[in-house]
């Protein structure tokens, strides 16, 4: 992507730290760049002539846990670097769930307190580990942020996935938030002095400049950065389009054909995919299981809800989730496809050496409690193991007695039981009941252990919402 090109207009500096300190709250999550920001903004400070104070609170967590920095530019020598309770100007927000904590927005005034916030959901760990964990509505946090600040000069901004988009990575975001934050006046430093920090920081200097501006432009110049947006994901295409996937033969499109979807539909598309996924998964009769499920699906609620897709697609969505799961033998499929190796070529540059770390559930029970790492030297096994996948749940598949991957079969099944029993009671009544119980498997999630705790607690809502079904089901006239 190009960096920004052009000037952009000077902001108006709302503050001067010579008349009264200037005090900063970057609030976020370790391993992101809070302290890293702290860092840019007082050597900014210094490289304008003020004195600054900063204190990073970092608690326990050096990454993934909440980490706080306060900067403070000019006012008397020997201030103290803690805030005061409604002391902040400007607030700097990288991690929505950590900005919106009250204990992080005592700072704050609604009088004098601007925000700069990334609106991006990043789960907590508890959300990772449990998918029943639901991440809090963006629009209740960032309206406990506006309470809080002077919600009329607030920037909210999804600045990871923005930079994820520019430049490939969201560790830029932090960044692009202090180009918001400058642009709006609400950083009472030179733009120069600031990109001086930047530079003597010394790490991803180009991108974190541009971040800087490309910042400043979503406040200055929004249309333009969509257009660069834009762009960036066109680019992002062409690079996808010059590794075209290839048509499907007659057969696989043959088995496509058997979901019934309109041509050009979003369902046809997405059953499509996955049909083509599963016949390089396993083969055309396992695709072909997976495509009459969903025909007698999408049969059903047309007949029941005439022109509705939701349930057909949550079923083609999540059936396919349970049917490819990530043994072994895919394992070796997706290291040997070209897709990866064009993917590390990419990254890497053509000639890259590619290593494996492995720890599959038969080491597990075999007593190997680390990951092996292993060399392109293993690359042949893979290719042995790759056609391999034909034994995969028959009585000769070396890998399939563990409890993961035997459980992992039986899930497949036990998720053809719901659709027969969702077919059965489905009506217009029961309609939204049927689409939530066919998309339960996005609770499973993780591998191993982390996963066998996440079926079951799959299993749990499963009979739960079975019951509930049923009880609708005899209730209706």
């Amino acid at each position: 992507m190009a960096a920004l090109s052009g000037d952009l207009p000077d902001p108006v500096i709302r503050a001067d730290p010579a008349a009264r300190p200037h005090v900063t709250r970057v609030a976020g999550i370790g391993g992101t760049g809070v302290v890293t920001v702290s860092a840019i903004l007082s050597a900014a400070a210094a490289f304008a002539g003020y004195d600054v104070a900063a204190l990073d609170q970092t608690g326990l967590a050096q990454k993934g846990g909440a980490v706080i920095s306060d900067v403070i530019i000019g006012g008397p020598a020997g201030r103290g670097n803690g805030l005061a309770a409604g002391e902040c100007d400007l607030y700097v927000g990288c991690d929505l769930l950590v900005a919106a904590e009250d204990a992080n927005l005592t700072v704050t005034d609604p009088d004098r307190t601007v925000a700069v916030v990334s609106t991006d959901v990043v789960p907590t760990g508890a959300m990772v580990t449990d998918a029943r964990s639901p991440f809090p509505e963006v629009s209740t946090l960032t309206q406990r942020i506006r309470m809080a600040t002077r919600s009329a000069d607030a920037v909210f901004a999804e600045a990871r996935r923005t930079c994820t988009a520019l430049f490939g990575s969201d560790h830029f975001a932090n960044v692009f938030l202090l180009g918001c934050a400058f642009q709006g006046g609400n950083l009472p430093l030179p733009g120069s002095a600031i990109e001086a920090a930047i530079t003597a920081n010394g790490v991803a200097v180009p991108a974190n400049l541009d971040a800087f501006r490309r910042g400043r432009q979503a406040v200055c110049d929004p249309g333009g950065l969509a257009e660069a947006l834009r762009v960036a994901r066109v680019l992002a295409g062409g690079k996808d389009a010059g590794r075209p996937r290839p048509a499907p033969g007659p057969a696989v499109q043959d088995v496509i054909g058997l979901v019934g979807a309109a041509p050009g539909s979003d369902l046809e598309r997405l059953a499509a995919d996955r049909v083509r996924d599963l016949v390089a998964y396993q083969d055309l009769g396992y695709a072909r299981r997976y495509a009459r499920t969903v025909a007698r699906v999408h049969q059903r609620e047309q007949a029941v809800c005439p022109g509705q897709t939701e349930l057909t697609e949550v079923v083609a969505r999540y059936l396919y989730k349970l049917m490819a799961y990530k043994d072994e033998y895919e394992v070796a499929r997706l290291a040997l496809s070209a897709e990866a190796g064009a993917a590390v070529a990419d990254e890497f540059g053509p000639g890259a050496r590619v290593s494996y770390r492995l720890h599959p559930p038969v080491l597990r029970a075999l007593g190997v409690k680390r990951k092996l790492s292993l060399g392109p030297w293993f690359r042949p096994a893979f290719a042995v193991l790759r056609p391999a996948r034909r034994l995969r749940g028959t009585a000769l598949d070396p890998f399939g007695h563990t409890e993961v991957r035997r459980t992992e079969r039986a899930l497949v099944g036990e998720y053809l039981e719901s659709v027969d029993l969702i077919l059965d009671a489905l009506s217009e009544g029961t309609h939204e009941r049927c689409v939530e119980i066919a998309a339960l498997p996005d609770q499973i999630r993780g591998y191993e252990q982390i996963k066998m705790t996440a079926v079951a607690h799959y299993r749990e809502s499963r009979a739960e919402l079975s019951k509930s079904l049923a009880t609708m089901t005899a209730a209706a006239p």
